[in-house]
């Protein structure tokens, strides 16, 4: 049997040090990489359409890059490119599109959409992406504490979601991925994923807490997990194959997809070594002051 609570310091250690690595990047890189949906700016869109066949990436990446630095193209679909850049004004995208339209020999209905995003559209943004991961949290613990009758379940497992989210910003910020409108639907989307492996090993501990009643906390903790992780690790592993195969075979989804195989992962991890360990450690608090007023 693994003793999963015995290592916790371990396990705390390891999440530690990659939330620490994604902190020293985002210091480094002075924020994170904000895409126009938070930081305003232009979202130029162009249909190559036959042309895509012969289309080189690094050369139209090359073009773009005169009129707005450090900007790649991002494939749409297999036709269609999207430039997304806080440098591009109206003079410049029309400048942009007429050396792509020269180089492949396009037409004027090849500019599929210029869009501007205004700043204070992406401020909106940053706070309505805030208040949703707040109410689903505040949700999500009132869920816990009437399922489990135990606030110790609900404080774990936000705790958890919080390790979560901070593994998966420090993933956005070691890889310089563009922070946009798809960042928050990952976020959300792996908040729902871990919450719910993280409740079917509570599950098994409140089931156990009952059956085992000579067992420390932490063996209870420990024989719950390992009834529970063979499950876990198999339903990951089926949603981990089915995103993986999107982010590979999807190129204009791979925004998502790559945070969602991050989100997966840590939050597969976070079910298993964190979320269990605290519930261990607050049990242990509680006995203790109880210890403490009698």
């Amino acid at each position: 049997m693994l003793k999963v609570v015995e290592k916790t310091k371990l396990w705390f250690g390891i999440s530690l040090t990659l939330i620490a690595i994604g902190l020293i990047f985002f210091i480094l890189n002075k924020g994170l990489n904000t895409g126009v949906d938070f930081s305003g700016g232009t979202v130029v869109r162009i249909e190559l359409g036959e042309a895509s066949k012969t289309a080189d990436k690094a050369e139209i990446d090359n073009i773009i890059n005169k009129y707005s630095t450090g900007t790649p193209s991002r494939t749409v679909n297999e036709t269609q490119i999207e430039i997304q850049s806080n440098q591009l004004d109206n003079e410049k995208a029309t400048e942009l599109f007429n050396e792509i339209k020269e180089k492949y020999s396009l037409d004027d209905t090849a500019l599929v959409d210029v869009k501007h995003i205004d700043a204070s559209i992406g401020k909106e943004t940053t706070r309505n992406a805030l208040v949703a991961l707040l109410v689903a949290a505040l949700f999500m613990l009132i869920y816990i504490r009437f399922r489990f009758k135990d606030l110790k379940f609900g404080l774990a497992a936000i705790i958890a979601l919080i390790h979560d989210v901070l593994i998966t910003i420090s993933l956005y910020a070691v890889l310089r991925i563009s922070v946009n409108a798809s960042f928050i639907a990952a976020i959300l989307t792996i908040v729902g994923y871990s919450i719910n492996d993280t409740i079917v090993i509570f599950d098994r501990i409140r089931e156990n807490s009952k059956k085992l009643r000579g067992k420390t906390v932490a063996e209870i903790a420990d024989i719950s997990i390992n009834e529970s992780m063979r499950r876990s690790i198999n339903t990951s592993l089926t949603t981990l194959l089915t995103i993986t195969a999107v982010y590979i075979f999807v190129p204009s989804v791979r925004e998502f997809s790559l945070p969602i195989i991050a989100g997966v992962i840590a939050g597969t991890y976070s079910s298993i070594f964190i979320a269990s360990p605290l519930w261990v450690i607050f049990k242990n608090i509680s006995k203790k002051k109880k210890v403490a007023t009698a």
